[in-house]
Formats: C-alpha cells, sequence, structure tokens
C-alpha cells in the first residue's frame, strides 16, 4: 500500500505518467518539464499565467526550478522497479496466451517471441531490433521501404527507392549507423560543452549564494549595530529628559520658595498698614483735639524703607536659569555625534575648485566654493590643465573610500555636476564632463534632467525638484551616484564601472552659478 501511494505521487497531473525532468512552479506544485512548458506555451498572450494544479495566477510566465530531490526520487524508484515501469511488448504470433516479445521486425512489422524467432526468415530483409511498438516510424511512408540511408541536405533517414528516384536522388546521402555515429560525436561535443557551462553555472549559483550569504550577514549586522544605537539614543534622550525636568523642577521650586517668602513679609506689611489705617480712622473721627494732636505724626506711620527693601527684594529674585537649562540641552549634540560614529568614523574636508581649470567663461568665487557665468572673457592663462569649455575641476581627488558632497544648483538652469578623471581632455567636443568614458555627470537643460557617460544619455522624470544634488562615491565598489535631495531625497541614477584612476569633482555653468555647499563627508564602517 505504502508503495502505491509513492508511486501516485510520482505521477504529473499533466501527462499522468511517471514524472520525466521535474520541475517545480512558485507554488510548489512539480510537473514534466516538457508537460509544463506546453500548457504555458498554450497561455502565452492570455495575460496570465495558471497553475494546471492549483489555479494560481502569476502575471509574469513563471521561471522553472529543477526539482533536484524529486529527480532522485525517481530515479531511485525506476531503478528499483524497472519491469514494472516498463511498457511490456507481446509477441505479434502468440493470440492465446501473450508472450513477450524477443525481438522486432523491421520488415514484418510484427515482434516475436523466442519461439516465432526461430522459424523467422534470416534474409537480409529481414532486420531485427530490440522489441518496440514504432515500427511504422523505421519505413518510408512513400515506399514503405525500411530506412537505409541519411540524406545530409535535407537531414532525413531515406530508404533505398529515395535515394536512387525520389526527391533526395542526388543529393549527398549516408549509411545510418555512419551518420548516426557523427551525430552522436557531435552530441558528445555538446554534451561536453554543456557540462562545462552547467559547471560554470553552478559556480556562479554558489557564488552568488555565498554573496546572498554575506549580504544577509551584512544586513544582520547593520540591523544589529542600528537597533543598539537607537535604544541606547532612546535612553539617552530618556535620560535627558529626566535632566531637564528635574533642573526645571528644582528651579521652579527655588523661585517659587522665593516668591513665597517675599509674599510672606508683604502679608505682614499688609496687616501692618491695615491696622495703622485704622488707628487713623480712630483719630479723624475723634471730637477731643487734644487727644488728637498728642498723637505722633502720620509721617512716622509710613515705612516707606521697608517698602524700597521688598522691592529690591523682588526686582533681584531670580528667574528660572534658561541659560543652563539649554547647556543641558546641548547634550543633544553629544548624541547625535553618537549617531555619526555609532557606525561609521566621519571626517569632514573642504572641496575647493581649482581655478587653473577653470574655462575662460567661468568666475570663482575667493572662498572657491562657488563656479559662475560670465559673459566677458576672464583672459586666464593658456595652459594645458584649463578646460575649453565653461566647467572647473576640484583640487582634491578621492582615490579610495566612500565620499558625498553636494552643490546648490537652484541659481542656474543649465548645470553640470559629476566626476571625471585627470587625464580627461581638456579640449575639443570629448572634453565636456559625461562626453566621454572618463567622466560621468548629472545636469539640467530645457528644464529637462538627464545623466550621461561617454554621450549615453538617459533621461529623468521631468518632475524632480532639483535645487541641491548629492553626489557619493563608493570607490572600492566603482559605484557614482546623484540624488535630488529634495523632501523626501529621491535617488536619481547610480553608474557602476572599474575605476582605474582617481577622481575630480567636476561642475558646469551656462547661466548663474552652482555652488559647493559645506564639506564632503567621508566615513569608513567600523568592524
Amino acid at each position: 500500500m505504502a508503495s502505491a501511494d509513492v508511486r501516485q505521487e510520482l505521477d504529473c497531473s499533466i501527462c499522468l505518467s511517471i514524472y520525466t525532468d521535474p520541475v517545480t512552479l512558485r507554488c510548489g506544485h512539480n510537473f514534466c518539464r516538457v508537460c509544463i512548458h506546453r500548457v504555458l506555451d498554450t497561455q502565452e498572450g492570455a495575460g496570465a499565467y495558471i497553475c494546471p494544479e492549483c489555479r494560481a495566477v502569476c502575471q509574469e510566465r513563471p521561471a522553472l526550478q529543477r526539482n533536484i530531490t524529486l529527480c532522485n526520487i525517481v530515479g531511485s524508484f525506476l531503478s528499483t522497479r524497472p519491469d514494472q515501469e516498463k511498457t511490456v511488448i507481446l509477441c505479434t504470433y502468440c493470440v492465446d496466451s501473450p508472450v513477450p516479445a524477443a525481438k522486432s521486425c523491421l520488415l514484418c512489422e510484427a515482434s516475436l517471441c523466442d519461439k516465432h524467432l526461430r522459424v523467422h526468415s534470416k534474409s537480409a530483409e529481414h532486420v531485427l531490433c530490440d522489441p518496440t511498438t514504432a515500427l511504422e516510424n523505421r519505413k518510408c511512408s512513400v515506399h514503405k521501404e525500411l530506412f537505409r540511408y541519411y540524406c545530409t541536405e535535407d537531414s532525413a533517414c531515406i530508404c533505398v527507392s529515395c535515394s536512387l528516384a525520389g526527391k533526395h536522388w542526388g543529393h549527398n546521402v549516408e549509411m545510418l549507423d555512419e551518420a548516426s555515429e557523427k551525430k552522436k560525436e557531435k552530441l558528445r561535443d555538446v554534451l561536453q560543452k554543456l557540462t562545462t557551462e552547467r559547471a560554470e553555472t553552478e559556480k556562479r549559483v554558489q557564488s552568488l549564494q555565498e554573496r546572498r550569504r554575506e549580504d544577509q550577514g551584512k544586513a544582520a549586522d547593520v540591523t544589529e549595530t542600528v537597533t543598539a544605537l537607537f535604544r541606547d539614543i532612546r535612553r539617552q534622550l530618556e535620560d535627558l529628559e529626566k535632566r531637564v525636568l528635574s533642573e526645571i523642577s528644582r528651579q521652579e521650586q527655588r523661585v517659587s520658595l522665593s516668591v513665597s517668602d517675599l509674599i510672606q513679609q508683604l502679608e505682614i506689611k499688609k496687616d501692618e498698614v491695615s491696622g495703622k489705617m485704622r488707628h487713623i480712622e480712630e483719630l479723624c473721627n475723634m471730637s477731643d483735639p487734644v487727644t488728637v494732636l498728642q498723637e505722633p505724626d502720620t509721617g512716622d506711620l509710613c515705612d516707606t524703607e521697608d517698602t524700597e527693601t521688598h522691592d529690591t527684594q523682588r526686582k533681584n529674585m531670580r528667574d528660572l536659569d534658561v541659560g543652563l537649562i539649554s547647556e543641558t540641552l546641548h547634550t543633544l549634540s553629544d548624541i547625535i555625534t553618537g549617531i555619526n560614529t555609532g557606525i561609521y568614523v566621519q571626517e569632514a574636508t573642504d572641496l575647493l575648485l581649482d581655478v587653473t581649470t577653470a574655462g575662460n567663461n567661468v568666475h570663482i568665487s575667493g572662498d572657491r566654493k562657488t563656479a559662475s557665468w560670465s559673459d566677458i572673457n576672464q583672459n586666464h592663462p593658456v595652459t594645458p590643465e584649463r578646460f575649453q569649455w565653461p566647467q572647473v575641476i576640484s583640487t582634491r581627488v578621492f582615490s579610495s573610500g566612500r565620499h558625498y558632497w553636494e552643490v546648490d544648483v537652484s541659481k542656474s538652469l543649465w548645470w553640470m555636476v559629476g566626476m571625471c578623471y585627470p587625464s580627461i581632455d581638456r579640449r575639443g567636443d570629448q572634453s565636456d564632463i559625461g562626453h566621454n568614458n572618463k567622466s560621468w555627470c548629472a545636469f539640467r537643460c530645457d528644464n529637462r534632467y538627464t545623466v550621461r557617460h561617454n554621450s549615453t544619455l538617459i533621461h529623468l522624470p521631468d518632475n524632480i525638484p532639483c535645487d541641491r544634488v548629492r553626489v557619493y562615491l563608493d570607490y572600492e565598489a566603482g559605484q557614482l551616484s546623484f540624488y535630488s535631495l529634495c523632501d523626501p531625497i529621491r535617488h536619481l541614477h547610480t553608474y557602476t564601472a572599474a575605476l582605474t584612476e582617481p577622481l575630480h569633482a567636476a561642475l558646469w555653468v551656462m547661466d548663474g552659478y552652482i555652488t559647493i555647499c559645506g564639506v564632503v563627508r567621508s566615513w569608513e564602517k567600523l568592524p
């Protein structure tokens, strides 16, 4: 019973026979490679591809993955049950009790058991072969004669009549065995090439799998680092919040105590003044002049000095120390620095323009960070380093590491930003950045954005807000990327190349001016 269940699982649901070269679809169902190819061919142009088993829909033609495990299972199963999986060919003449055939006669188109084979004709016309049901495929459909030759011009097996008087007359023909051996030799060559190709493909697969494992490991390490970094940032922010709130509470209590003391003094003062007021009112209501006159002067009842003391105390009372609170909040900058150093060690350096390379219509600012278009010829000295066109490169070159720098392009409608080798031509049509194989750039012209290398243009979407451009270089990876620093930041394009020289930053301007912003940021990942 178990064997029958296994046998049933090895049947292709399309041809209902045991799998031949089984392949797997994305949904997990298996089919013979030839069977599923035929099904997918019939679904071509329908807009979707459907699994014959579970009806899962795929918009693109699914890639077929060879099921090596199932293929091995089928091979093992067939090797252990060869007789049960082969079609038994019976003797044509044993009608009453079927007997397996030992040979088939191509001339008679009959299969014979050992008994009938002994009495069968031994003449050359009666060609015997292993038992087969496809006897008609061994004869010419026109002359009903056995195939004897192979026409190399028409790539067809032919009989004697075809070679002498048929449509193959005059063609180059070979004996079947000879032609078969030649084809086998070619097939062996093809097999050798395919074997080599398969081995190389397996190596590439293994290499890519190893690369994927490395990338997954790197991603896991970075994820762990970033998670730990943000966990530490949250802890630091919570500690900072507690310290700041505690300081505010402490100062609020100190100020409140001072105010409370002063209020208490003023309340006492108020009670004293109220008592004096009642005494004066009583004097004013007396009818005895002697008593009134014998009271001290009313001026002595007003304590002006005490009032001034209270006013001075109020003025000298300390408010909240906002400066101390602000100083405590400056710890935030340390936390931000911690973000930078948590994953990368950063350094910042100036990126300055090389005046000696600027074209004669380019004006370089005093701080050597701004390149402006000038209608007036600048009359720069003619040197081998100077560009013919309105462009300029940086004094610094980048020969390793990862770096990025930014350019404000908001004041120009026609500009180019990129990088180039020092060996770039300085004059001629090919000296523009991006017009040769030694430079790469992103540029704006006629309100369109484009990237260019070796005169090949790649147009970018028209709706990109682009007032500030970031150029990112990973020298060892050979990657040069351009970004628009809009909100959110948009990736424009990435070039990948085997870099053979150091790289300069390069600017090109035809109107207005463009400015290098800040400094170059360079970093390497911590181990």
